[in-house]
């Protein structure tokens, strides 16, 4: 399977680590894309949202911290590569930029929630697989 776009779901947690050593196993051809994407959650309406400037709410600081991390990621990948930061609904937002992008596969981490805390908390991963237009690749934490 030749993959062209890979767009890598990754949060600020310690398991983003390991989601980027999974796809590091991929055997990518120098011409393929990877796409960091991070979302910010909103916690607000979408009206009152601003998708394309997280940090206008007055959050700069976390921003570019987000964006130190990708950028850092970034640096170690063998081929072409974009960020995006994004606000809104992590689930919603990984799709459609997976659809948006075309890619060929998505790569995200589950923290292994169970029980009561899963119901609660929702499952970003499990959404992302019941709604991508492509193949997910889940990487549970170790």
């Amino acid at each position: 399977m030749v993959l062209n776009t890979v767009l890598v779901a990754i949060d600020n947690s310690q398991f983003a680590a390991q989601v980027l050593q999974a796809v590091g196993q991929f055997q990518l051809e120098p011409t393929a894309k990877v796409i960091l994407v991070h979302v910010v959650s909103s916690g607000t309406s979408d009206f009152d949202t601003v998708v394309d400037r997280p940090h206008a709410q007055g959050n700069e600081v976390a921003y570019r911290e987000v964006e130190k991390l990708l950028l850092s990621y970034q640096e170690t990948l063998p081929c072409q590569s974009e960020l995006e930061i994004v606000s809104g609904e992590p689930a919603q937002e990984i799709v459609r930029l997976a659809n948006i992008y075309k890619a060929d596969i998505i790569a995200i981490g589950c923290r292994g929630l169970t029980g009561v805390k899963r119901i609660l908390e929702g499952s970003v991963s499990a959404e992302v697989v019941a709604e991508a237009p492509c193949s997910v690749l889940v990487v549970k934490a170790k």
